[in-house]
């Protein structure tokens, strides 16, 4: 069961994996490293809050654990501890200081502090550790963040010119996107989606060569289409601005080379969340409220929000599926993965397929999907029509299941708080 597990998570069977674990979980309640491989398929499963459980269990069992100390380091940095999530990880390499994981979420955790050359450094450990016959796509990935993250050099990343400040934003609805007017390097405003679907700010390959915003690296992303993964390139923008919001210093994906046969260019996207920013959707009011801290808000539902690469709350699917689910302000309907679809009872009616695209083309493979229970807490989606996609090549880049999204269809009649601070999503009825 240990090997299937190990084999399986590698090569992202992450449904395959869970169901592995359950039977580990049965042989082995209270073996230290098979259990740190249960909490690691729970955590692949996009089930957070279960796996760090498992993680403190682990260390309960084996105080020395560099597995325990790991895992409860990556489930601390989603909650924005980082601090803690660092101490934690320095303890995971003083028992296992070769383990190439571990450095790749030292990496990964540093990046999202913005310390740029500390992540590079932590990156090329990881490729250095990793054995010969490991040298992969992922290595390559790293690689090529390493020479990202260098080209920053003495700059500081992602630096605000009024740290501390709220920022008010007008934006208007536009097939069902929230848009705002941006300006790059200080130059005409344009057109952003505000997309918090998306891990960085995006630039469509015209928009770049407008601005003169030049390619350093390569790099793979993925998302609804039938492509999957897809390779874009990395750069950097002297400075965005959105009304009295002004960033440095800020990495960017560039659409290139560009999709053909979508019904609509591809679009520039921005996610505050994406640069540590929490943020509050009023639709009503039509208005952005952007911050390092917000104020505490009002709420009618309030729902854990955990931030791993992507903003993410959990739902239940049908009574028993607990999933974590994508928080999107750029993506329009309620939808669910097709691993996750495929754990529900057969359909009794005509599949009825529907046109989807994203940012890896059409979705061939999206249906319709009525009848379907999904609860968020408190708040009932009973007998609901789901938007079947398929997430899987996403899923495999991020490290761990996206059991669904949640986009304008959920989230438009709320003022919607996205607090990474306090690591809650709050909805207040309009």
């Amino acid at each position: 069961a240990s090997g299937m597990l190990k084999a399986l998570l590698p090569v992202a069977e992450f449904t395959r994996a869970q169901i592995e674990a359950q039977v580990l979980s049965e042989l082995a309640p209270e073996q230290p490293e098979a259990l740190a491989l249960i909490a690691d398929a729970l955590w692949a499963g996009g089930l957070f809050d279960e796996a760090e459980a498992v993680y403190r269990d682990v260390l309960t069992l084996d105080p020395e654990s560099g597995d325990g100390r790991h895992g409860l380091a990556k489930s601390l940095a989603t909650r924005q501890q980082f601090d803690e999530a660092l101490d934690w990880l320095e303890a995971a390499f003083e028992v296992s200081p070769e383990v190439p994981a571990f450095h790749h979420t030292l990496g990964h955790i540093y990046q999202r502090m913005h310390r740029f050359s500390e992540a590079a450094d932590a990156y090329q450990r990881y490729v250095d550790l990793l054995p010969p016959l490991a040298q992969n796509q992922k290595a390559d990935w790293a690689r090529s963040q390493v020479q990202f993250l260098r080209s920053f050099g003495a700059r500081p990343a992602v630096q605000l010119l009024n740290p501390g400040q709220l920022h008010t934003i007008p934006f208007r609805l536009v097939r069902d996107k929230v848009m705002v007017r941006g300006r790059i390097n200080g130059q005409d405003p344009i057109d952003f989606v505000v997309d918090t679907g998306a891990e960085q700010t995006v630039l469509s390959q015209p928009v770049a060569q407008q601005f003169g915003v030049r390619p350093i690296t390569t790099t793979l992303s993925a998302g609804v289409g039938e492509m999957g993964l897809r390779g874009l390139q990395s750069g950097r923008l002297e400075t965005l601005e959105f009304g009295s919001l002004r960033i440095s210093n800020l990495p960017v994906l560039i659409k290139s080379p560009p999709l053909g046969g979508l019904p609509t260019p591809e679009a520039e996207g921005f996610s505050p969340l994406a640069v540590g920013l929490s943020m509050i959707v009023d639709y009503e009011r039509r208005e952005l409220v952007i911050g390092e801290n917000l104020p505490e808000e009002p709420f009618d539902f309030s729902l854990p929000l955990r931030q791993h690469r992507l903003t993410v709350v959990r739902g239940m699917v049908d009574g028993g599926i607990p999933r974590s689910f994508v928080v999107d302000t750029g993506g329009e309907v309620i939808s669910i993965s097709l691993g996750t679809a495929r754990l529900l009872p057969p359909l009794t009616v005509r599949r009825v397929p529907v046109n989807v695209y994203g940012t890896s083309g059409w979705d061939e493979q999206a249906y319709l999907r009525p009848g379907t229970n999904l609860a968020f807490q408190e708040l009932l989606y009973p007998n609901y029509s789901v938007v079947v996609l398929n997430l899987h090549r996403p899923s495999a880049l991020l490290g761990f299941h996206i059991g669904g999204i949640i986009g304008h269809e959920f989230l438009r009649d709320y003022r919607v708080t996205l607090d990474l601070n306090r690591s809650v999503m709050k909805l207040k009825r309009l």
